[in-house]
């Protein structure tokens, strides 16, 4: 997928405080081994997920715009995905930044914000240009249309707690194994086989 991390989030979902105690861990030696710990889970869970969780900047390169046949919406359903939608599958959408594209001279140009519309109803969240408006005509070349936009619930109290959980979980389990393999020897140790599932009302679907 065609996303570029343009400014990281300044915040975990979980923060070190409820990871030490979700570990029962009451020293400071490990700290930042927890907190890189807190980290490599919170990756873990967006990539499953293909969420945001704390506010992001990201940018979306594409080759040309979507396509131009047929601009207008169906008129058969009340909810319809138009060929020249774009989407944009790192969710929950907040807001557009800006839309560019290379004209054919080659120069960078930026789409006023008045000529297209985002629908953050849906997940993933869909770009059109406005009524009365198409997508203009782009360079062809590749890279020559760039979406950048923030997303992310918000801030750490804004995270569900099922992500957060999640987390702590996988936090837990990384803590405790830290290696690739790990020898048992008191028998056989399945793993819980609802964890993941927290995740699973969270994920985004790849239309």
């Amino acid at each position: 997928m065609p996303l570029q991390l343009v400014t990281p989030p300044i915040d975990e979902p979980v923060t070190l405080a409820e990871a030490k105690l979700h570990l029962r861990v009451d020293f400071d030696e490990d700290d930042a081994l927890i907190l890189a710990l807190i980290s490599a889970a919170r990756q873990a869970a967006e990539t499953i997920t293909g969420r945001q969780f704390i506010t992001a900047r990201w940018k979306m390169v594409l080759d040309r715009f979507a396509g131009q046949e047929g601009m207008a919406c169906s008129s058969e359903s009340n909810f319809s995905l138009p060929n020249h939608a774009i989407l944009l599958f790192k969710c929950p959408v907040q807001t557009i930044t800006a839309i560019q594209y290379l004209d054919m001279n080659g120069a960078m140009q930026t789409m006023p914000p008045a000529h297209y519309v985002l629908d953050t109803a849906c997940e993933p969240a869909r770009v059109t240009p406005v009524f009365g408006q198409i997508w203009p005509v782009s360079l062809p070349q590749i890279g020559s249309v760039s979406v950048t936009f923030d997303a992310g619930y918000g801030s750490p109290q804004d995270v569900p707690e099922g992500i957060k959980s999640w987390i702590k979980i996988r936090v837990g389990s990384l803590y405790a194994h830290r290696e690739e393999m790990s020898v048992l020897n008191r028998g056989r140790i399945d793993p819980l086989p609802f964890i993941d599932g927290l995740l699973d009302s969270y994920k985004v679907p790849f239309i």
